[in-house]
């Protein structure tokens, strides 16, 4: 099968002044057409700088310093912001985690999801309008068409979410990143939502990296999961795989920490420390420091291997620390 999107060696660094930030580093998956891939991590691990760089969103300091993007043999890496524009929002869709990220405040919802379709599509007006009301409508939006009339202020926090989503999928595009789209959203909604994107996953063939810190979100939508770790990739391969036999430190200690994971009355358990200061990793393993099995040999930089259905990043996996 042929992938939507293949990241290679992707490299997206920020110069500041206090030194470079290597917010993602040497981080390579592909994700192919009905696909969903699980980016998955901590905050500041590098999983949003990832959505960002591919749908060419990095602003200065920051920037693309090596590797490629490839989509429909043309790496984007390379693209103008005049060739990004016509395949953003087009073929290849964001659902930010703010709303207000995609919303104009000052614009009523048909003016912005209207504008949207005719940027791209060359319809009536009035073709527009129907898509958009349909597209309110696929995410469970009541009464849409009294909703497009509206501005983002008289929504709830969840149902701009919910325009926010279904502008995303206004083009059916090849490829979506959703960036923890359903994080304020209630349980119900979010099922509901999640359900939505599968759906379009399946129906449409839409290749989807969904950007979370929640495991059990992932569980039940991922193909794969790519665990990222302070700019890297430290363990992929396929979900059902990563999620019951973890084999980095990290993944294990990330699925330990899920609340219905622990027994009643025990602790909850997390994994130590804080994540590192990316402007000065230490050397070796980046994840050594909070490590309960790292020696001397995590000094070097593990090699990306494959192990057991799966390539890590690690020099001592939990079978073998078991």
């Amino acid at each position: 099968m042929n992938a939507t999107v293949e990241v290679r060696n992707l490299r997206t660094h920020f110069f500041t002044r206090a030194g470079v930030v290597k917010a993602v580093d040497d981080v390579s998956f592909s994700v192919s057409g009905g696909q969903v891939l699980g980016l998955v991590g901590e905050s500041g691990s590098g999983k949003t700088v990832t959505g960002f760089s591919i749908i060419g969103l990095v602003d200065p300091p920051g920037r693309i310093a090596g590797g490629s993007i490839w989509y429909q043999g043309q790496d984007l890496a390379k693209l103008s912001e005049r060739e990004m524009r016509s395949l953003r929002g087009n073929r290849i869709a964001m659902i930010f985690q703010d709303p207000m990220m995609t919303l104009n405040p000052v614009l009523r919802i048909d003016t912005q999801m209207i504008e949207t379709v005719l940027a791209h599509a060359r319809v009536s007006r009035e073709e527009a309008r129907r898509r958009s009301r349909d597209a309110l409508g696929m995410v469970g939006i009541p009464s849409p068409d009294e909703r497009l009339r509206a501005y983002p202020h008289q929504f709830s926090g969840g149902m701009r979410q919910r325009v926010a989503i279904a502008i995303a999928l206004l083009h059916n595009p090849d490829l979506l990143i959703a960036d923890e789209p359903t994080t304020a959203l209630d349980v119900t909604i979010q099922a509901q939502i999640l359900a939505e994107v599968q759906k379009l996953a399946v129906e449409h063939g839409t290749a989807l990296i969904w950007i979370t810190h929640d495991l059990s979100v992932i569980a039940g939508l991922a193909d794969q999961i790519a665990v990222m770790y302070a700019g890297r990739i430290v363990e992929f391969g396929d979900a059902t795989t990563v999620l019951d036999r973890p084999l980095h430190p990290y993944t294990h200690g990330l699925i330990g920490s899920v609340p219905s994971r622990n027994k009643r009355g025990e602790r909850l358990r997390q994994i130590p420390g804080m994540t590192p200061n990316l402007l000065s990793l230490p050397a070796g393993c980046a994840f050594r420091m909070r490590c309960a099995h790292a020696d001397v040999a995590c000094e070097a930089e593990p090699p990306v291997e494959p192990r057991d259905g799966r390539d890590l990043r690690c020099c001592h996996p939990m079978d073998q620390a078991a």
